[in-house]
């Protein structure tokens, strides 16, 4: 019975070691881009009020729920949400700060679309509380921009980046990877250029071919040429992990990359498998509530989330996590980082420590690396971490 006391313990406390966080999810975009299977919509009018109504009655359901914790940070992310008001991201922002005590170094972000980027908007939300930029620039290459669905130019993502520089401290901005007819030069080029501009961050994603999407449909009718083969995707992550190294933006995850102390700290609290709370449609969270972790899920629907919200949840989805199920998540998302998983931590979450020949095979491979207690994928590793995943997971 100690023992299983003790166990208990430590699940109702295990989400302090990544802490928690807020994503708020906006679900708008000025279009839909070919290659997104993210949950974003094109609608031409939206009745913010309405919006503002929804997210401050979930917030409030949301403390009631889980009480005062300390707050780590807040993430807008969407669809576009620099398509929001800076009032409304205000009326957001306020709602909670006025709920949960904020830790010294909190970091609110916010996502932005170079073709929403304006000098009097950034400042609006500047003051309101956002501190860091994240723009999806995708691009440095029109004729790619334009192949993407991307609404902006390059020179429009240059002065986008310049408007966000001018008012925050903090700039992110993503790169898409991998494309059609990209050769390993082009990238190299570009990548180059890019950082040569970047402020302390980089997300850069391989272009993944998901089934639902414009790219995804054209690709099963084999209309979608040019895409580069597993060796030549191989070359080019290689080549992304030495080019950002050479310029100081070490990986710190799979596919981002940032100078020392700017790493996104929102995404650690997922990849440390803290507690996290999703915001609006189809937004996942996991929370841990009454010393039970749980997973939760948003109606993806705009308008049945709004539905749901006046009927008093918006979540679609809220079952407790097995402490085997926590464990597993634990293991994929804490393998991601250069932190890896902790091995006493995940023995305390599953009840079993892992296999000690799996740790010693994959050693030998190569493809992990073992400190003290902790277990990290190599630099060899990375490329193949659903193969180190299965072999510890099993």
């Amino acid at each position: 019975m100690r023992s299983a006391n003790l166990l208990q313990a430590v699940l109702n406390e295990d989400w302090q070691n990544g802490g928690f966080g807020i994503y708020v999810h906006w679900p708008f975009c000025a279009a839909k881009c070919p290659y997104c299977d993210f949950n974003s919509h094109v609608q031409e009018i939206i009745e913010e009020k309405q919006w503002v109504t929804a997210y401050l009655s979930e917030l409030d359901r949301l403390f009631q729920t889980i009480g005062p914790r300390p707050l780590k940070t807040v993430f807008f992310g969407g669809g576009t949400p620099s398509l929001m008001s800076p009032d409304l991201v205000d009326q957001i922002l306020s709602k909670i700060f006025s709920l949960w005590p904020r830790s010294n170094d909190l970091e609110v972000s916010l996502e932005a679309n170079p073709t929403s980027v304006e000098a009097g908007r950034f400042k609006g939300y500047q003051q309101a509380g956002v501190n860091r930029i994240s723009l999806g620039v995708q691009a440095l290459n029109d004729a790619d921009l334009k192949r993407l669905g991307r609404l902006h130019s390059v020179k429009e993502a240059h002065l986008a980046f310049d408007i966000s520089r001018s008012t925050f401290n903090r700039i992110s901005f993503d790169l898409i990877y991998a494309r059609q007819n990209q050769t390993l030069s082009d990238w190299r080029f570009e990548l180059q250029q890019a950082l040569s501009m970047a402020v302390d961050h980089v997300s850069l994603y391989q272009l993944t071919i998901e089934q639902g999407t414009a790219f995804g449909n054209r690709y099963a009718v084999g209309k979608l040429s040019g895409l580069p083969n597993e060796d030549i995707g191989a070359d080019l992550f290689e080549a992304t992990q030495d080019i950002c190294s050479k310029f100081g933006f070490a990986a710190y995850e799979i596919s981002n990359h940032a100078k020392p102390g700017a790493e996104c700290q929102h995404n650690m609290v997922y990849w440390r498998y803290g507690d996290y709370a999703g915001i609006g449609p189809g937004a996942h969270g996991r929370l841990t509530i009454n010393g039970q972790r749980h997973a939760t899920a948003a109606f993806r629907n705009p308008s049945d989330w709004l539905e749901a919200v006046g009927k008093g949840c918006g979540d679609k989805v809220n079952e407790p996590l097995l402490a085997k199920d926590q464990a597993a998540e634990y293991l994929v998302m804490g393998l991601r980082i250069n932190d890896g998983i902790d091995r006493a931590r995940y023995n305390a979450l599953s009840g079993r420590d892992l296999d000690p020949d799996k740790i010693a095979d994959l050693l030998d491979q190569g493809l992990i690396s073992v400190s003290n207690n902790a277990i990290s994928a190599s630099q060899r590793g990375r490329p193949v971490l659903n193969h180190i995943i299965r072999e510890l997971a099993g």
